[in-house]
């Protein structure tokens, strides 16, 4: 039988954590992250984020001995590759040298890895197969910041991957649920930055990513109404006097929106083939109704959907944009 595995989605807004067992989520718990132990995707102090995970656990009476932990896209390189068909050891031998442009220290300080994503056979007489790689490469130091993070909440680590491969396994998942698209575009409305995760079936594209997030609402809200940035986020995320709906944050909401409408604008044009008309909302922008409002008008060709769509056993969780990273990494 399959043992439980706590999912760990480390944000520099928010930690949110799943308890799944075969893909599905048992217990789900979100807090807020202290300013400061996340920078640009790291973990600051691992010793304090693993306190904060602890804690997080034993105030939502969650247990596990084992958890997966996602890392955002900022501190992994990611490439999809087609290779000859070879040994999973050749295949590990040759890695290091796809991403031989993209690295800014030597490859021993990096740790690699793939996932198969399908297979090619040769489309004529003295050609090979090919096998199509989705291949990542993570700095040493991060995983060891991760391991030792989570040894300080008294767990082992069993995987860890990026963000987009817990999306994939999700994606996965729902095309064996019936929930099936030729492409799809999972929106992360996140604190720092938006991102927009392009994927035809299950396969990563592309992500367009604005620097534009939560944060910067949070900041104008301190400037309108003359409160600290830290009061002003609590104010946004409770819609203190409705300031969800002021002008200068719909002003906001209104630029997000158009620049995702360019983004997606640009990808049709680039993948002029593309069938893509489905997007799936995460991340903590996803509980703001007039921010969902603006994408959907400036989105008007596509259907937005909630992220619990797209996983299997959703009910009776209400906040599942927080947790959709979360699950898909705990995922095969």
């Amino acid at each position: 039988m399959a043992k439980s595995i706590l999912g760990v989605d480390l944000g520099t807004d928010s930690i949110s954590i799943a308890l799944c067992k075969n893909g599905e989520a048992k217990k789900v718990a979100t807090a807020p992250m202290p300013q400061g132990l996340m920078k640009d995707g790291r973990v600051a102090s691992a010793q304090a984020v693993g306190g904060v995970l602890r804690d997080v656990m034993r105030e939502n009476h969650i247990r596990a001995s084992e958890a997966a932990i996602v890392f955002p896209n900022e501190i992994c390189f990611l490439r999809n590759i087609s290779v000859p068909r070879m040994s999973a050891d050749q295949v590990k031998i040759n890695i290091p040298y796809e991403f031989s442009d993209y690295l800014s220290e030597e490859p021993r300080n990096y740790t690699f890895d793939y996932a198969v994503l399908g297979e090619a056979k040769a489309e004529a007489e003295g050609e090979e197969d090919k096998l199509d790689l989705m291949a990542v490469a993570v700095p040493n130091a991060v995983l060891e910041e991760a391991r030792t993070t989570l040894e300080v909440a008294g767990l082992k680590m069993a995987k860890a991957a990026p963000v987009e491969y817990a999306f994939i396994s999700v994606i996965r998942a729902a095309k064996k649920k019936g929930i099936a698209a030729d492409e799809y575009c999972v929106l992360d409305l996140g604190y720092r930055s938006v991102r927009m995760n392009m994927f035809k079936g299950d396969r990563h594209m592309v992500t367009r990513v604005l620097e534009f997030g939560l944060k910067n609402i949070d900041d104008l809200i301190a400037e309108q109404m003359g409160v600290d940035v830290h009061l002003a986020h609590n104010y946004f995320i409770s819609n203190y006097e409705d300031c969800q709906k002021q002008e200068y944050c719909v002003n906001a909401y209104n630029n997000i929106a158009v620049e995702l409408a360019r983004a997606l604008n640009f990808y049709h044009f680039s993948n002029p083939d593309s069938t893509l008309s489905d997007v799936w909302l995460c991340g903590g922008g996803a509980a703001i109704e007039p921010l969902r409002e603006a994408i959907r008008t400036n989105l008007e060709n596509m259907k937005l959907h909630e992220a619990g769509e797209l996983v299997h056993g959703s009910k009776g969780i209400d906040d599942w944009h927080r947790y959709l990273a979360a699950v898909g990494i705990t995922m095969e």
